[in-house]
């Protein structure tokens, strides 16, 4: 069976025990993900929340609707198969951490920006063994060694699933230092979404806002909050 049929053909979706975790049963049939890998989670909290997603569809079905179910696909099929270098790319991010870029002017903002992002790579020093420099302008600067090694061993601590929602947290704000923070529960997603808008949201200020924008950046943040929960699920 696809996970993505065309139509809903089942009456009840539940989540139960399987071998290796905990799946989704569409009344008799587990479900599967688009490349056939059975769909089995780390946790009955996923499955239930898994269950309830294909619970709603109606008709026909809706991946869009779907953000965990499609979060556990991506895990199974696309993060366990490629783990390392999926870690790879993520630890890259440590190399030119959002939080290090500054603004040369105006000073409000220099000022905004250092209240908001020093106390994180503060943190970063002292709980992830990862103390990072920091330029103005967009000139690259290069990290500590040392840094970028104990930042990738703490991506590579990692289940699949976690990685899958580390991914998201990372890509949306453009920081693995906010991304971690978040998985630690140092941040709530929300907090981490805000502080990687600070240039974004001054702009605003100074300019007024964009409609079109301001709808793209409400999918990220719904986006990111997805991707939190998606890893607390996970375990």
């Amino acid at each position: 069976m696809s996970a993505w049929a065309a139509k809903r053909f089942w009456k009840t979706a539940t989540a139960g025990e399987c071998e290796g975790g905990f799946t989704v049963h569409l009344d008799a049939r587990p479900v599967k993900t688009p490349a056939k890998t059975p769909l089995v989670v780390p946790t009955i909290g996923l499955a239930q929340a898994l269950a309830v997603e294909w619970d709603a569809q109606s008709g026909v079905i809706n991946p869009a609707t779907m953000p965990l179910t499609r979060a556990a696909n991506s895990a199974l099929d696309k993060v366990a198969p490629n783990f390392e270098a999926v870690v790879d790319e993520l630890a890259g991010y440590g190399g030119s951490d959002l939080l290090c870029y500054r603004a040369e002017s105006p000073v409000a903002l220099v000022a905004r920006q250092a209240a908001g992002w020093d106390p994180l790579l503060a943190w970063s020093h002292s709980d992830l063994g990862a103390p990072l420099r920091v330029t103005a302008g967009v000139v690259p600067v290069s990290q500590p060694q040392e840094s970028l090694q104990n930042l990738r061993a703490h991506v590579a601590g990692h289940s699949a699933f976690h990685l899958a929602a580390l991914h998201d947290l990372v890509a949306i704000t453009g920081s693995l230092v906010l991304a971690l923070a978040v998985a630690r529960k140092r941040l709530s997603a929300e907090q981490a979404f805000a502080l990687s808008r600070i240039d974004e949201d001054w702009q605003v200020e100074q300019w007024g806002a964009d409609d079109e924008a301001t709808a793209t950046e409400a999918k990220r943040k719904d986006a990111l909050l997805i991707a939190e929960r998606f890893y607390g699920l996970s375990g």
